[in-house]
């Protein structure tokens, strides 16, 4: 599946939007004010994110959006706890938020929290995780991958590589778009084994022997499909060469660790959804909305990926990678 032509229209459209308009004052905390003309415009985000690797590169996204295009910007990081997620959506329906983009990994836990978003007229949009819920949420579009189809395209590189059997752990509970990831590579591999980690990134050196033991109970084995970057590089790189064997490598998601594990050839692969355009497509999609009534997507999602980090470009990403944007 490819995406759709309208991520290309939306991407043109960013740049016509950011050429039109002054730089704003931003800052990277997580609430940035605006200036010039549009300082009156207060668009929210509240995901998900732990601060790590992946969500400091959306946060970087989103702040760069709204510093570009001079609105402001609250920004909140639930941490994985989906009730504090919900009761940040709460606070920024009262306390003046004009539009919101949310992440969904858990749809039911923030389903509440929006409802009241829609009641009080305010339009928001889905994005990282949320694809295929969306709609029934009631966000006008969703900006990410879909993780069914990330999933399948990484089956494919692991057949493609010669693998027999992965291992595909999960670092979080109820994150409904982990465990497409993992559906995905069984639709098009087959021979695909979940594991459910306990402590997933709060404790990385647990999660590394977790998979470790795995590893070692199961010789058959040889391919490790990791769900993040940090946990590919901190737990699932490690632990598989403590299992003495050669096992293939391969994540979702970039980090300056990551593509470098992929020069060095511990890692076979990244897929890259591109996090920074997650986070900065969101705000420019809500400025529009605000500024032009526009509700782009077409009730259809914008597709950021996936795409693939391997040794053959991995160089030149790295730099961006360091830099914060990828």
């Amino acid at each position: 599946m490819k995406a759709p032509k309208l991520g290309l229209a939306v991407a043109l459209a960013a740049t016509l939007v950011l050429s039109a308009c002054g730089s704003g004052d931003g800052d990277s905390d997580t609430e940035s004010s605006g200036s010039g003309d549009n300082a009156d415009i207060k668009i929210c985000m509240y995901t998900h994110g732990d601060g790590g690797g992946f969500w400091s590169v959306a946060k970087a996204g989103a702040e760069k959006a709204a510093e570009d295009l001079g609105v402001e910007l609250d920004y909140q990081e639930s941490n994985n706890d989906p009730e504090a997620q919900a009761q940040f959506i709460e606070a920024g329906v009262t306390a003046g938020c004009q539009a919101i983009a949310v992440s969904a990994p858990n749809p039911d836990a923030i389903a509440g929290a929006l409802e009241q978003a829609t009641a009080a007229g305010i339009p928001f949009v889905t994005m990282n995780s949320g694809s295929a819920v969306f709609k029934d949420l009631g966000a006008f579009t969703h900006v990410g991958q879909d993780e069914f189809i990330a999933g399948q395209e990484a089956g494919n590189k692991f057949k493609e590589l010669g693998a027999t059997k992965v291992l595909c752990p999960i670092q979080e509970a109820n994150n409904i778009g982990l465990q497409e990831r993992c559906d995905g590579a069984k639709d098009t591999f087959g021979n695909v084994e979940n594991l459910q980690l306990s402590s997933g990134l709060a404790d990385i050196g647990k999660s590394q022997a977790e998979i470790e033991a795995k590893l070692k109970a199961d010789s058959s084995i040889d391919a490790v499909f990791s769900l993040n970057a940090d946990i590919a590089t901190g737990a699932a790189v490690p632990a598989s060469d403590a299992a003495g064997r050669d096992i293939i490598n391969g994540t979702v998601d970039l980090s300056g660790d990551a593509v470098q594990a992929i020069i060095d050839g511990n890692l076979a692969f990244a897929i890259d959804q591109q996090q920074y355009a997650q986070g900065y497509l969101s705000v420019v999609l809500l400025y529009l909305n605000q500024t032009n009534g526009h509700e782009l997507g077409g009730g259809q999602p914008m597709y950021t990926g996936p795409g693939f980090v391997t040794s053959d470009n991995a160089e030149l990403v790295q730099q961006l990678a360091e830099d914060g944007t990828r």
